[in-house]
């Protein structure tokens, strides 16, 4: 049986954080408690040169500090957490403090690969991580396994897409975030142009249950348990982010529109709903996005 993640003291933890959903997806779970933005200066950098460093939640600067100081407990109690819950293990990345505690981002090792969170509370007053009681967004995880395993079975045709962007950015002056900045999106199944999210979990549901009694299937039994044909691409978000390289040059429709037009018109490329965003060089480091007012967006492109 799948054992979601109770949300213990929910009005507490509401504000602490959802999932990242980097720049444009509004279907996925969108980290909150995020800081208000009072100074503008030196929230922005070069998209190239963003590793996740200077990336904040609300209250969170003595909690952050406790939990990195701390950081080999964190480790630890993290790593035994999806031992534990998921018979998972994992490589822990940037560790970012919230009002409550520490927000713990996550990499899984091996296959299939995803990108996650969890979140370890912090007894502020006497300085203690709590260790027994790490915990993360109900379906969060399970969503960024779903993801892992549907990149999995399209191994090829997600190469391809990778691929045709990574053909698009060379002709178009065009760049993916940096490799170092992927983990602090939590993104589930996700490289530096594109992450996946799931809008609907229902059909995936036995995906899980058998990931629960062993994690360690291979592709060929993964691809067995889903039918390709049978998923509707609706229930699948694939949302490409792309930036200008040039640090002056602003987006334009006829790049995007060629994006579009690209993806439309290649065969074998992953089923999914796409969105398509274009943002100009500056990313929002705090944030760790690159929306702005001069972005330019294609939503609910549905490739079969």
């Amino acid at each position: 049986m799948i054992k979601k993640i109770i949300l213990v003291t929910s009005i507490l933890f509401v504000f602490i954080l959802g999932g990242c959903s980097r720049d444009m997806d509004d279907d996925s779970k969108e980290i909150t408690g995020q800081p208000e933005e009072n100074n503008v200066e030196d929230i922005y950098v070069p998209v190239q040169e963003y590793t996740g460093e200077g990336y904040k939640l609300d209250n969170g600067e003595e909690t952050g500090r406790i939990a990195n100081e701390n950081r080999a407990v964190v480790e630890k109690a993290v790593k035994r957490f999806f031992k534990e819950e998921y018979k998972t293990e994992i490589t822990v990345h940037n560790i970012v403090g919230n009002v409550d505690g520490a927000t713990v981002f996550v990499e899984s090792v091996g296959e299939p690969h995803f990108y996650t969170y969890a979140i370890i509370p912090i007894d502020v007053e006497n300085e203690e991580i709590l260790e027994d009681n790490v915990w993360s967004q109900e379906w969060q995880i399970e969503d960024a396994i779903i993801a892992g395993i549907y990149g999995l079975i399209l191994e090829e045709e997600f190469n391809n897409l990778t691929n045709l962007i990574s053909e698009i950015t060379e002709k178009h002056n065009l760049v993916g975030i940096n490799s170092e900045a992927i983990p602090i999106g939590a993104n589930r199944f996700s490289n530096e142009f594109y992450f996946v999210s799931i809008r609907d979990e229902s059909p995936f549901i036995p995906i899980i249950e058998s990931y629960l009694e062993d994690p360690n299937r291979s592709e060929e039994e993964w691809s067995e348990m889903i039918n390709i044909n049978d998923v509707n691409p609706e229930s699948i978000r694939i949302s490409v982010n792309l930036y200008m390289e040039d640090a002056n040059a602003k987006p334009n429709e006829k790049t995007i529109e060629m994006l579009k037009t690209s993806i439309e018109e290649t065969d074998n490329l992953p089923k999914g709903m796409y969105g398509l965003s274009i943002h100009d060089n500056n990313i929002n480091k705090r944030k760790a996005v690159g929306s702005n007012k001069n972005s330019i967006r294609i939503d609910n492109l549905i490739k079969n």
